[in-house]
């Protein structure tokens, strides 16, 4: 089963369902269970048209839950309108999807969070942890939303800076978490960056491509992480890395600063240094209080303190760390780091641990697991 094409080809057929006149939460149970019935039954009977059957079969499962409720009897008529068999017109409804769950009737984080769900692929745990609240409270903040739109007509779209969040948090799932989702958030991004001139859309697509440039760079052939200051640096793509500092050039000329922006100037410092002795970070600290400054987000604050610890010494660091609550996601992989700069490889071992025990992917885990035990092995000899 291909569940890279399941995904990709999930927003256009709920794209589809909306349009055809399917409320959002009805529409997306329907392209659920025909997500279901397509691991059941493609393996050993493939379609031809793969999402030609998709929207089929979700289209049936929506009338037969529309048949159902007796409030929604009306939606009866519809079968009728049922998509005739044969090849789907080849329409990519995802940007305009993202912008439609971006509904004014939703808060920006309620948005954000229905838009991942449905639209993004990623699940409740997923998200909340970029969140950083629990996955019940996730879960709540979701299923809320289902309520809120399903009483709703999707004419009137959110606003940029809710789909830009969006795209930005399926980035970070795509870049760094257990779903591969990065190339589609750029490709959304560019998308986006086409069709309106926005300084923040800019921002936020120079950032993707900065990062996107290192790709190649941070995993071992064994598939273990390789942290940015021990990355080979000469297998960075150069050519996008210039894309993204072009870009990111053009937005900051406008003197309209948001924080994609602040965080694509850090990541093309880090670009552009030959080395990682060579970064400058004194820079970088700067930037990361202007990131704070229209933030005021403790993530933020967090990296600031790596940051701070590079410019200044780790003394420095552990004391903007120490401002910071200790449940922050990676707070214990930060302060290991610096307590080892510092020279306190007892301490630095058991938070490194610590900090294993608490990663959001394998991949982080088992580079956690490594500090730790390297450290050790230092202290026994």
């Amino acid at each position: 089963m291909n569940e890279v094409l399941l995904r990709s080809l999930t927003p256009s057929v709920l794209g589809i369902l909306v349009r055809r006149g399917a409320d959002f939460a009805a529409a997306e149970d329907a392209v659920q269970d025909a997500l279901v019935e397509a691991v059941r039954v493609w393996p050993a009977d493939p379609p031809r048209d793969a999402k030609g059957w998709l929207v089929t079969v979700a289209w049936r499962r929506f009338l037969d839950q529309a048949r159902a409720d007796t409030a929604r009897r009306r939606r009866e008529d519809l079968v009728d309108e049922e998509p005739a068999p044969g090849p789907t017109p080849a329409v990519d409804d995802t940007l305009q999807l993202y912008f439609l769950c971006a509904h004014p009737s939703l808060t920006p984080s309620s948005a954000v969070a229905l838009t991942l769900r449905a639209v993004g692929g990623l699940t409740t745990r997923q998200i909340a942890q970029a969140y950083l609240v629990p996955e019940a409270t996730m879960a709540q903040r979701i299923s809320r939303a289902k309520r809120t739109v399903s009483s709703v007509r999707f004419d009137q779209p959110g606003d940029v800076a809710t789909v830009l969040r969006v795209l930005y948090l399926v980035f970070n799932e795509g870049y760094s978490g257990d779903v591969d989702l990065a190339a589609e958030a750029i490709r959304l991004t560019r998308q986006l960056a086409a069709a309106i001139d926005h300084p923040e859309v800019a921002g936020l697509l120079a950032l993707m491509l900065l990062h996107h440039a290192r790709r190649a760079a941070r995993a071992a052939p064994d598939g273990s992480l390789v942290p940015l200051a021990e990355q080979e640096r000469g297998r960075w793509d150069t050519a996008v890395i210039a894309e993204g500092v072009e870009i990111l050039q053009r937005a900051l000329a406008r003197d309209r600063l948001g924080e994609f922006q602040a965080q694509a100037a850090i990541a093309a410092l880090h670009a552009d240094a030959p080395t990682a002795e060579e970064t400058d970070w004194v820079q970088i600290v700067e930037w990361y209080d202007e990131l704070a400054r229209l933030t005021d987000s403790p993530v933020v604050r967090l990296n600031r303190a790596v940051a701070v610890g590079e410019a200044d010494g780790p003394r420095a660091g552990l004391k903007a760390l120490a401002a910071l609550d200790e449940s922050l996601p990676r707070h214990a992989a930060v302060a290991a780091y610096l307590h080892e700069r510092d020279g306190d490889l007892a301490t630095a071992a058991q938070l490194y641990a610590e900090a294993a025990r608490k990663a959001p992917n394998l991949a982080e885990r088992d580079h956690l697991t490594r500090q730790a035990a390297r450290l050790n092995t230092r202290r026994c000899r």
